[in-house]
């Protein structure tokens, strides 16, 4: 009978053990559009044609970048930061998981006691009043998991754990992207120092022409001035652009873990071209993100906790063993006289809290809405980062299109008007008028080219840069 009742209650156990008390989770519902609104320089992505999974960069073919794209993922703080906290997160999850398991413990123990004489029930007179109990034994409890309170304690931990995890894919990303936009910032600034170079060669040549002129008379001491102001203004720009190089410079430092004062990047002015970036249909965008990810597993991270709050409303089933050896005295303890051992279940229920586990429960829900709408906030902004940079790209495309026709025109009006004035056609008026007209252009068309390679950068970032939900180590 007594093996029956036990076998009953193994039963009972066994299926209660299967029960949770948590909501059936599913994602939060985000609006996602059938396509992007927008049109330009990009490419439907096939199966086979996704953007590089780990070294998106090398679109841009420039091995200056990718020697610093090495450096940042070895040297960066930041990452490194984001790193530990993975690591953190890994080893709470794995803390959560040991309670699927029974703890078992080793105890030794030896005192010296002294029993009252009229401790209840009254002492025998003949046994003594000071005594040693020494005492050597196994105790091991598990918790039989009725109402999923560890199964939904383990899920939770082990979605924080993923979330964690792609935060620091979005981390190493954002990092990554910070990087490749800096850089090709800094390539910008490289042509447009190589341009004032060029400038100030060519006004050094026009003021030597006026001083020539104005030596024989032909011009006044105005055009002089002139030409000397030109050249002044365009050593001041020099000056800038080189100390805004300078800045870029020490932040590339900083992002790859250099000391500013011991880093430098030659000057290069090869222009790099826009790479055409492989982009899929809006919906997997959200497997694309890592960000996304991140929220999406905090919302099923708090949906598990709802199901640990809801349990402790019912009573909790522990399973407790221990036996050993107790004697008074060392010699011959570990005898079959001295054996001891005790088993049997324990079940604890709380009839009374003052409203603790309701509040328990409105704070699970609670956090559970925050974490939906945070992630509908991520998924929105997300598409949004992808729709402004597929803008950008298109309108900065045909903008630079235009720009260069100026650039174009402004350089040859600079030509005819430097013509003219050595012919004494015009003054030299016209001639530094085309001049700011043609460097202003010019300028102009670097910048548009430097803000579309930065578009590029930062589309690859919102469409994840090759990462993939499915990189996510699901244990």
């Amino acid at each position: 009978m007594k093996k029956l009742e036990l076998a009953l209650t193994v039963a009972v156990a066994a299926v209660l053990g299967g029960c949770s008390l948590a909501p059936a989770y599913k994602p939060p519902a985000t609006p996602v559009a059938q396509a992007y609104r927008d049109v330009g320089p990009w490419v439907a992505a096939q199966p086979s044609d996704q953007l590089p999974r780990n070294n998106w960069w090398q679109l841009y073919g420039d091995a200056e970048l990718d020697a610093l794209q090495t450096k940042l993922l070895a040297n960066n703080a930041d990452l490194a930061a984001a790193l530990a906290h993975y690591t953190q997160a890994q080893a709470f999850s794995n803390e959560a998981r040991s309670e699927l398991f029974p703890q078992v413990g080793l105890g030794a123990s030896a005192q010296r006691q002294r029993q009252s004489d009229t401790a209840p029930p009254l002492r025998n007179p003949a046994a003594p009043a000071d005594y040693n109990t020494y005492t050597v034994g196994v105790q091991a409890s598990y918790e039989v998991d009725l109402w999923g309170r560890v199964r939904n304690t383990v899920e939770a931990g082990r979605d924080n754990a993923l979330a964690a995890e792609a935060d620091l894919a979005s981390a190493q990303l954002s990092l990554q992207a910070q990087l490749a936009d800096s850089y090709m910032q800094l390539r910008g600034l490289d042509q447009q120092i190589a341009l004032l170079q060029q400038t100030i060669q060519a006004y050094e040549r026009a003021l030597k022409l006026t001083e020539t002129l104005h030596a024989g008379g032909i011009v006044s001491g105005l055009d002089v001035s002139r030409a000397k102001t030109q050249l002044s203004d365009a050593r001041s720009q020099w000056s800038q652009t080189v100390a805004q190089r300078t800045l870029m410079q020490d932040a590339i430092a900083v992002l790859v873990g250099e000391n500013a004062s011991n880093f430098s990047l030659p000057e290069q002015t090869a222009a790099i071209s826009v790479p055409a970036v492989p982009l899929a249909v809006p919906s997997a965008l959200l497997q694309r993100r890592p960000d996304v990810a991140a929220a999406e597993r905090r919302v099923a991270a708090a949906n598990a906790g709802i199901g640990v709050a809801r349990a402790a409303w019912f009573p909790s089933l522990t399973l407790n063993a221990q036996g050993g050896y107790q004697s008074t005295g060392w010699a011959n303890l570990l005898t079959a006289p001295n054996r001891i051992w005790a088993i049997g279940p324990m079940l604890a229920a709380d009839l009374f809290d003052g409203g603790y586990r309701k509040a328990t429960i409105v704070v699970a829900k609670a956090q559970t809405d925050e974490a939906g709408a945070t992630y509908r906030g991520v998924v929105l902004g997300a598409f949004q980062q992808v729709q402004d940079n597929l803008a950008l790209l298109d309108h900065l495309g045909t903008a630079s299109t235009d720009q260069k026709d100026a650039s174009d025109a402004a350089q040859h009006a600079l030509d005819l008007s430097m013509t003219q004035y050595k012919h004494g056609a015009v003054s030299y008026l016209d001639v530094v008028q085309a001049q700011t007209v043609a460097l202003q252009e010019q300028r102009g068309l670097l910048q548009l080219d430097t803000q579309r390679l930065r578009a590029s950068v930062q589309l690859i970032r919102a469409l994840g840069g090759g990462w993939s939900s499915d990189q996510l180590a699901r244990r």
